[in-house]
């Protein structure tokens, strides 16, 4: 039962025995046409991302979803009777499951079945690497586990005992519902620590108060790579979902000598499990807490609008939607006019650039300037000989730009807070 509760999902337990899986698409009255078959694409590359090989998929039209099973009798039966066929270890629906269709899928099928969200938490277990994104899968993980405890003990017995005795199945599941929830507890203590620990960081940072972007976006858009562009990093970056999930904060030197801390920030996806989007709070809080953010897009993808939608709902839910931003569409030197010119519909003030090639990053580096400008006062000073203690105040909670020593005193442009404004005023020659 260990084993159960560190890996919540089965299949993983044994990688060797899930090598095939059938993956199942829900078309609903309410989504789009054509919708389905895009999300099924991504469910491919998400079980594809486990190392699991997807042998067949298929795509169900539902009216009305069934309690027991979520689709009806006659599919019941064809799903089973298709993954059988296929020699299936696995049948993967893209509609989330409850605990008890679960269940009555893997008692009729004797296949283990598992749903989007389960996927989208092995994941992110693979990618987590530091202490903080370690904790919040782990917790996503628990949580998600908790209700679906039964299906681990499925083989042990469900009578009650005599008098006031459970059966030995029921005794077993109470003891470890009780492990898991002190689990959980444990887990969000531990991640509150990791979260005061990054507030004290972050308070470090503030103490020179140099302007910080979030860069946020869907999976696989190019955020990793527009920051190894900009800033020269080594962020991992490659072709697939959830490459990078721990956040990494870069210096960018933007033109006149302003810096900038660039943060990339874990990708979004369309149906983020919600425990996910708690559990990845901190490491998205970067979004909420930054001076603005920058939306990247890949530009090349069909369903752009869905991620662009996707990815401002869950800035949404974070409380991060009146933060200033750029819209960015990468991987132009991939694109179609077609698609660029669909993208200026979308966005007719974004930016178009490639993180590949270099094209459109200047303008990027210049907007971002622009930006700053907004948000932070700045001005050029004249600051006399004996009142270095106000180029020293700039220091501290600003950034100078260009200092020059001149006979009457030091000429500074530079920028500070706006809740600075009323101390460097008398030294203000411009603006």
């Amino acid at each position: 039962m260990a084993d159960f509760l560190d890996n919540s999902a089965q299949q993983k337990d044994d990688p060797l025995r899930v090598e095939r899986a059938l993956i199942v698409g829900i078309q609903t009255p309410d989504m789009t046409a054509g919708e389905a078959e895009e999300l099924l694409t991504e469910l491919e590359e998400l079980v594809e991302n486990l190392g699991i090989g997807v042998v067949g998929a298929m795509l169900v039209n539902l009216r009305k979803p069934i309690p027991a099973t979520l689709v009806g009798r006659g599919k019941v039966d064809e799903i089973i009777g298709q993954a059988r066929l296929l020699e299936c270890d696995v049948i993967v629906f893209d509609e989330g499951l409850t605990p008890a269709q679960q269940r009555n899928w893997e008692r009729e099928s004797k296949i283990t079945v598992i749903d989007r969200q389960e996927v989208i938490l092995d994941v992110f277990a693979d990618r987590a690497h530091t202490r903080e994104a370690v904790l919040q899968v782990a917790l996503a993980r628990m949580e998600y586990s908790l209700p679906r405890l039964t299906r681990a003990w499925t083989h042990l017995s469900r009578q009650r005992g005599k008098g006031n005795l459970g059966g030995e199945g029921e005794t077993q599941l109470e003891q470890d519902r009780r492990i898991v929830r002190q689990r959980i507890t444990r887990l969000k203590r531990e991640l509150a620590e990791v979260r005061q620990h990054r507030g004290v960081q972050r308070q470090k940072r503030r103490r020179v108060p140099v302007p910080t972007s979030a860069i946020v976006g869907y999976t696989n858009a190019g955020k990793s790579s527009l920051l190894n562009a900009l800033t020269g990093a080594d962020v991992l970056a490659e072709d697939k979902l959830f490459a990078t999930l721990d956040p990494t904060t870069r210096q960018l030197l933007l033109p006149g000598n302003q810096k900038l801390l660039l943060t990339d920030t874990v990708g979004f996806v369309r149906r983020l499990p919600h425990g996910l989007v708690e559990a990845f709070k901190a490491t998205l809080e970067e979004a909420v807490v930054s001076d603005f953010i920058i939306h990247v897009l890949d530009v090349t993808a069909p369903a752009v609008a869905d991620h662009m939608r996707t990815t401002r709902e869950v800035l949404t839910e974070l409380g991060a939607e009146d933060r200033p931003r750029i819209v960015v569409f990468n991987k132009i030197d991939q694109a179609t006019p077609e698609q660029l010119a669909d993208a200026c519909r979308l966005d007719s003030e974004a930016l178009f650039v490639s993180a590949q090639t270099g094209e459109g990053l200047e303008a990027l580096k210049a907007h971002c300037n622009d930006l700053i400008r907004d948000r932070f006062g700045g001005a050029e000073l004249l600051v006399p000989h004996d009142r270095y203690d106000v180029i020293a105040r700039l220091r501290q909670v600003g950034h100078v730009q260009e200092e020059e020593p001149l006979e009457q005193g030091v000429r500074l442009i530079g920028r500070y807070p706006p809740s600075q404004s009323g101390f460097f005023a008398p030294f203000r020659i411009s603006s």
